[in-house]
C-alpha cells in the first residue's frame, strides 16, 4: 500500500520541476537591460514607501542615487534622516516642496517650488552617474499643473541617459506618463485607519 505522505510529496516535487522548468525557459529570453521610468500610484498607501525601498537597494549595491521631494519637503521624515544621516556619500537628498497646496495656500509659490524642484531633477537625471532618481510626489505637482507634463515625459524619453532609472510617485498619475513608463503600480485603498480617525504615525507615514 502506497503513503499518501509520500505521494504527496512527490506530486508537489513534480509539479514545482514543471514550473521551475517553465520559469527558466521564460527567464533565458530576458536578457537585456535598461533604465526605467517606474511610476507608482493610486489611492492607496505605500507610493513613497516603495519608492524609498528601491532608494535603500540602490545605496545597498553601493549606487549613487538621488531623492527630489516635490511636495513633503517641509516635514521632517523618518527617510530624509536616515538618508542624510547615513548615506549621504551615496544619495543626494533634496527637499524642495513647502507642504500640501492646502496648507501654503499659494499657488504662485506652489508652482515656483514645483519648477525649482523639476529643474534640480533634470540636473540629478542628466548625470550618468546616478544610477536612480526618485522623484517623490512628482504626480501631484503634475495633476496640479504646477508642471507641465508634456514637458516632463519629453525629458524622460529624449534625455534621460540609458542606464538611468527614474521613479514617479503620487496619486493622479497623468495618462501621458503612464504611456511612456516601463514600470507602472496602482496601489489600492482597501482600508485606512485615517477614516477612522486616526492621525499619520511617526514610522507608518513619515
Amino acid at each position: 500500500m502506497s503513503d499518501p505522505v509520500q505521494n504527496d510529496d512527490a506530486r508537489h516535487a513534480m509539479k514545482m520541476a514543471k514550473k521551475k522548468a517553465a520559469r527558466d525557459k521564460i527567464m533565458a529570453t530576458k536578457e537585456g537591460e535598461k533604465g526605467l521610468i517606474i511610476v507608482h500610484t493610486g489611492p492607496g498607501k505605500g507610493k513613497s514607501s516603495s519608492g524609498f525601498g528601491m532608494i535603500l537597494r540602490c545605496i545597498a549595491h553601493e549606487m549613487p542615487c538621488a531623492v527630489v521631494q516635490f511636495i513633503k519637503g517641509a516635514w521632517d521624515t523618518g527617510e530624509r534622516r536616515l538618508i542624510e544621516g547615513n548615506f549621504a556619500d551615496l544619495c543626494q537628498f533634496y527637499a524642495m516642496g513647502e507642504g500640501f497646496t492646502w496648507e501654503t495656500q499659494d499657488k504662485a509659490r506652489d508652482i515656483a517650488a514645483a519648477q525649482k524642484g523639476w529643474e534640480k531633477a533634470k540636473e540629478l537625471i542628466r548625470d550618468p552617474a546616478i544610477r536612480m532618481v526618485l522623484l517623490d510626489e512628482i504626480n501631484i505637482a503634475l495633476r496640479y499643473d504646477y508642471l507641465d507634463v508634456a514637458e516632463v515625459v519629453k525629458f524622460l524619453t529624449e534625455e534621460k541617459p540609458p542606464m538611468t532609472h527614474v521613479v514617479l510617485t503620487g496619486r493622479n498619475a497623468k495618462e501621458e506618463l503612464i504611456e511612456v513608463a516601463d514600470l507602472v503600480t496602482e496601489m489600492t485603498l482597501v482600508k485606512h485607519p485615517f477614516r477612522s480617525g486616526i492621525k499619520g504615525q511617526k514610522g507608518v507615514e513619515f
